[in-house]
């Protein structure tokens, strides 16, 4: 008989597994079903960034182990943050790169949680935010995000002695999957209350280009003393369409960098040379892509919203990210029911929010992740399905 890890009894495949499950019957009934459930990017890369990519896979002498990242890789990503942020970052001690933000996460959280630490974690919350820290042995307590404060953690509200306890707070903005932006002062705010009770900060800003409307967000790197407190992630997934690639960046605090360095020399070879060079090109490039691309999940926010509202489902527009926050129609039991009916009655799959924490309870995520065609052809289904 083999024995598991009592680790793995914090983990189930729960609502995910069970969606799933009503997807492949209606599917496997000869129906349709358009999934918004899954956040996966399916804008490609610009044209420039698939070259450099396929030129440099053409290389034999690119199948080596890289071991570290190219110097030049870690040059582009401190310009990128210079030019966009108005932050210096030293390529060299406060910069690495990760295979994509998840995979950083949870190595992060190893290096700073040891068992029966305590680990702040927003909730709702994309969910690896908490299984980073589970998987360290930490002890996860809740930041409440709430409607009446525009989904902000509300600092002030987080008892003195719960935050003198706590090692390392985990916070997103623009927000996944609340689609919430912080502004600056908020960033202000977090960097002193970390300092004020010695609190490691992990700022997730993996959508900071994907904010609509004309807005703008900014870095937690630019809050006054943020870099002593913390680090930031970002990601090329959903900026450059390199999801698949699995390719981001930490920057940040150099003695948390470097912790992170080390614990990553012990488990892999560094990024696959080629997904470098493409990242390279995707950083120093022409910068139209990220318009565009932004540009064109705006449209579809903006069409998913009329055409979801018209068909009996009120949406409103999220301020950014790839997602829409919606509350659900009234006369289903919860959140999960409401997904269930939607994916087997009208073909159209979206994420309960209680997939993302007890407060995402009477909320469902909708991914921007199909095409405008697709988001009409949804709007009809749903109206035809007569659930609303």
């Amino acid at each position: 008989m083999v024995h598991f890890a009592a680790r793995m009894d914090q983990f189930s495949l729960g609502v995910f597994n069970r969606l799933a499950d009503i997807k492949q019957e209606v599917l496997r009934e000869g129906k349709r079903v358009i999934d918004f459930g899954v956040g996966a990017p399916n804008i490609p890369p610009a044209p420039h960034v698939i070259e450099a990519l396929c030129r440099a896979a053409a290389k034999g002498e690119n199948y080596t182990y890289a071991l570290n990242d190219l110097p030049a890789l870690a040059e582009a990503a401190a310009g990128w943050y210079r030019r966009r942020f108005g932050v210096t970052i030293d390529p060299e001690t406060e910069v690495t790169s990760l295979f994509g933000s998840q995979d950083g996460l949870a190595h992060l959280c190893l290096t700073l949680a040891d068992p029966g630490d305590t680990v702040l974690v927003p909730e709702p919350c994309y969910p690896i935010f908490a299984d980073g820290p589970r998987l360290a042995g930490a002890e996860v307590v809740f930041m409440p995000q709430r409607p009446e404060n525009n989904w902000l953690i509300d600092l002030d509200a987080i008892p003195p002695e719960t935050a003198r306890r706590a090692k390392l707070m985990i916070v997103c903005y623009p927000n996944n999957p609340t689609a919430a932006v912080a502004p600056p002062d908020f960033y202000a705010k977090l960097a002193a209350f970390a300092r004020e009770y010695d609190i490691a900060v992990l700022h997730d800003n993996a959508y900071c280009e994907m904010v609509f409307d004309g807005g703008r967000t900014g870095s937690f790197l630019s809050a006054p003393g943020a870099r002593d407190v913390g680090v930031e992630f970002n990601s090329l997934s959903k900026t450059y369409g390199l999801a698949g690639s699995r390719i981001g960046f930490a920057l940040g605090n150099r003695e948390m960098i470097a912790r992170l360095k080390l614990l990553k020399s012990n488990i892999d070879f560094g990024v696959f040379l080629p997904v470098q060079m493409a990242a390279l090109a995707a950083l120093t490039g022409p910068q139209d892509c990220v318009a565009a691309a932004c540009a064109a999940y705006e449209r579809r926010r903006d069409l998913l919203a009329a055409e979801f509202t018209r068909a009996g489902w009120r949406i409103d527009p999220s301020p950014a990210t790839m997602f829409i926050w919606a509350k659900i129609p009234p006369g289903f039991k919860g959140s999960e029911h409401f997904a269930g009916e939607l994916v087997r009655i009208a073909g159209v799959m979206v994420i309960p929010g209680t997939a993302f924490g007890p407060s995402g309870e009477g909320y469902a995520r909708v991914a921007l992740v199909r095409g405008e065609e697709e988001i009409a052809a949804a709007a009809a289904a749903i109206k035809a399905s007569g659930l609303f």
